[in-house]
């Protein structure tokens, strides 16, 4: 029952903004393909720098010579928040609409560019890599990205409705905590996402890679 009526809503939520996901998807998916084309576009110098440091780290990893999980997942965590909030609090702004869609655009460069150069660089290694550590966490970060990134926008474009068209037929306050439980929602699974990426995927590297 309660599975049912989860699904329900989901699939109202998605229809209701079908238009923005599509949107700030696409601008992702332009992110990953522009931060893959930057690999190649590297020195080679730089290239040098970037694999003598991955390969430093898989040979610490091997030995089990990486930070504590501990702060690895504060580390995480904290990257994360930090990106969630921005995002949040550009939603409480008119002037912050462009500059959500910026950063989902740069989330998506890293995210092509870890790919990209894992893969050109260090081959089988490089695609187990990201099978085992990058893969799996993303299957969580994307989507959430995405859906604070669309709700951020919705957000923004009803205060904008509501304050400069003098359409308020509804109370700020109500809306204004919905608005912070999705806040607290993003948290809770980027809490997960980092909790896998500080315990599981170094274990899983070692295993696999190291």
């Amino acid at each position: 029952m309660i599975a049912e009526r989860l699904k329900k809503v989901l699939h109202q939520h998605i229809s209701d903004y079908l238009s923005l996901y599509t949107f700030v998807t696409g601008l992702l998916l332009m992110g990953i393909i522009f931060g893959a084309i930057v690999v190649n576009c590297l020195p080679y110098e730089s290239k040098n720098d970037l694999l003598h440091y991955l390969q430093q780290f898989f040979g610490e990893l091997a030995k089990n010579q990486v930070a504590d999980p501990r702060a690895l997942f504060k580390d995480s965590l904290f990257h994360d928040l930090q990106y969630l909030i921005l995002i949040w609090v550009l939603g409480l702004s008119v002037i912050g609409l462009p500059l959500i869609f910026l950063l989902i655009f740069v989330k998506g460069i890293f995210l092509g560019f870890t790919v990209g150069f894992l893969v050109s660089q260090m081959g089988m290694k490089g695609l187990m890599a990201i099978l085992v550590s990058i893969f799996p966490q993303n299957l969580l970060i994307i989507p959430n990205y995405l859906f604070i990134a669309v709700l951020s926008v919705a957000f923004s474009l009803k205060m904008i409705r509501q304050l400069l068209m003098k359409t308020r037929n509804q109370p700020m306050l109500p809306q204004f905590i919905n608005y912070g439980l999705v806040l607290a929602s993003t948290v809770l699974i980027a809490a997960i996402a980092s909790g896998y990426e500080a315990y599981v995927s170094p274990a899983l590297i070692r295993l696999f890679i190291a």
